[in-house]
């Protein structure tokens, strides 16, 4: 146990008197020291520990198959239909493999096709041989891989287990399929997070091949078309000028106007203009009359022109 001493210190961190001074005990520091030693371990083992937990979690189905030349094709395969990297990121799952020489000509199908029916053969759940085995009922469905895409019809996602005086069996679940295949062993496990258990042959669900890919590309090119009739009725909108075509013809009705007007403007003249007056009773003309009496006037200014002229010449 250690003595409890004060020392007051000053803003420079040299030893005053108490006056005045916040005191900073001995004790009080060494206590925080050993509080802070004590949590290191516990935060070191705490790290530790979530290090181990999250590596021991992960799997790789590719490396798994790696070691086991008998089942080449079968990884080949999870590889080519990317089913590999589906199961690797998963937490829990368990992968039926099938040997080389079992898997029979699934091998020479499309790709899409052989992704449908290996999918079938990994269940989203850990099951090792002695869990099988100690299954209570007789027969139970395990739901598969396939069962999310979102394409399988009539339980073809999943598949029925049944144990048989012979052993375990499985099938697809679709009624009427047949339960032919046999659970050959246990491959590899890592327990409740990745089983790979060996069976007799392939579990192909009835109809499985024969499914039709899903059809959602269609709606979405569908769909482009369809603002093409809303720009089609903008040219519809063009005729609308044409409409106020008319106002145009409109303008030389208002013509006779500064017509009428003209002989007003004529009026004051002395009895000389009076010859040349008579047009204005062409007045019904509506865009005639106005060219009419700019000629008037312009073949007066041409004739008194000509007056001048002639009167020059004289003298």
């Amino acid at each position: 146990m250690y003595k409890k001493t004060s020392i007051f210190l000053d803003e420079a961190g040299h030893p005053i008197t108490p006056k005045g001074s916040i005191g900073i005990t001995i004790n009080f520091l060494l206590k925080e020291q050993r509080k802070m030693e004590s949590k290191t371990p516990s935060l070191l083992f705490l790290a530790l520990f979530c290090i181990f937990s999250s590596t021991s979690t992960a799997f790789n189905i590719t490396r798994i198959l790696s070691n086991y030349p008998d089942f080449s094709t079968f990884n080949s395969l999870l590889t080519q239909t990317g089913l590999a990297q589906q199961i690797n990121s998963r937490q829990t799952i368990t992968v039926l493999a099938v040997s080389n020489g079992a898997i029979g000509g699934v091998s020479g199908k499309p790709v899409d096709i052989v992704k449908r029916i290996l999918s079938a053969h990994v269940i989203l759940d850990y099951y090792d041989q002695k869990k099988l085995e100690n299954i209570k009922k007789q027969s139970s469905i395990l739901t598969t891989l396939y069962q999310t895409t979102g394409s399988a019809n009539d339980q073809q996602g999943f598949l029925n287990v049944t144990k048989t005086p012979n052993g375990i069996v499985f099938g697809s679940a679709v009624k009427g399929a047949p339960l032919t295949v046999s659970l050959e062993g246990s491959v590899a496990s890592q327990p409740y997070n990745i089983s790979v258990l060996q069976v007799g042959g392939v579990i192909e669900a009835p109809g499985i091949e024969n499914m039709a890919p899903p059809p959602p590309p269609a709606p979405k090119t569908a769909s482009a078309p369809a603002p093409a009739p809303t720009s089609a009725k903008t040219p519809a909108e063009a005729p609308a000028p044409a409409a106020e075509e008319p106002a145009a013809d409109d303008a030389p009705t208002e013509a006779p106007t500064p017509a009428a007007e003209a002989p007003n403007a004529d009026a004051p003249l002395s009895s000389p203009p009076q010859p040349n007056s008579t047009p204005a009773d062409e007045t019904p003309a509506a865009a005639p009359a106005h060219s009419g009496s700019s000629r008037l006037h312009v073949d007066g200014v041409v004739a008194v022109a000509m007056g001048l002229v002639a009167c020059m010449m004289g003298f």
